[in-house]
């Protein structure tokens, strides 16, 4: 089949720990076929600001100028405490942030336990790679409309498949994110494709994924530009 083209909301540029700046990034992801770039660069309290500002920044002066390739300036709240979780998606959304993504439990780093569960609560829109999800996580992920990501990075896709299952059993929505930092990290449309199936979904439920990224990036466009 011929997958749909790209639409990938977390990646990584030279405003955290990625290896290039967001014009090139973009550039590079345009070429490989993608239709939505979210950039989503780590941050915490001290960072946040200033990494917003520069994201923000670099989309507004790319959109209109990569052909109809969309850039969104999000932020990655990562290893906060799960008490400040909330607080800091607040300040996001103040600051203008397109979308807020959230560095779950993954099993590949240390990141404190709560966090899933706080992330949740708070209404963040991405659950990065949450790692051994319960099916109560995924029953108020469900709930509170959060969705649950199915990851491209090494490490944090170990645990796919379980984030998968939990998903369908509850209701939780899911989207296949690259998590990218460098060139070979993103994906080509076969390669999205691949980590969905990979993860055990089937096509239809991968094209059905891929619609609802679709009307999310609409969602996240509007909050950077307001509504058509």
């Amino acid at each position: 089949m011929d997958a749909p083209a790209v639409i990938d909301f977390h990646t990584h540029s030279l405003l955290s720990d990625g290896a290039l700046v967001p014009a090139e990034l973009a550039r590079r992801v345009q070429v490989a076929g993608y239709r939505v770039l979210g950039l989503a660069d780590h941050v915490d309290h001290g960072t946040l600001e200033g990494t917003l500002i520069k994201a923000r920044a670099s989309a507004l002066a790319l959109n209109g100028s990569l052909g109809d390739l969309l850039v969104l300036p999000g932020v990655e709240i990562t290893h906060v405490p799960p008490p400040l979780i909330g607080g800091l998606i607040a300040r996001a959304r103040e600051l203008g942030a397109s979308h807020v993504v959230v560095h779950g439990e993954s099993l590949a780093e240390p990141v404190a336990p709560g966090t899933n569960r706080a992330a949740i609560e708070a209404g963040a829109d991405i659950l990065a790679h949450p790692g051994l999800l319960s099916e109560e996580e995924a029953a108020l992920a469900a709930e509170c409309g959060v969705y649950l990501e199915i990851s491209g990075r090494q490490g944090h896709c170990l645990t796919n498949g379980l984030v998968v299952k939990l998903a369908r059993r509850q209701g939780a929505k899911m989207l296949i994110n690259s998590d990218g930092h460098a060139p070979g990290d993103f994906y080509n449309p076969g390669g999205q494709r691949a980590v969905a199936l990979g993860a055990g979904l089937d096509d239809d439920e991968y094209l059905g994924l891929m619609r609802h990224a679709a009307l999310l990036a609409e969602t996240f466009r509007q909050r950077l530009y307001g509504p058509l």
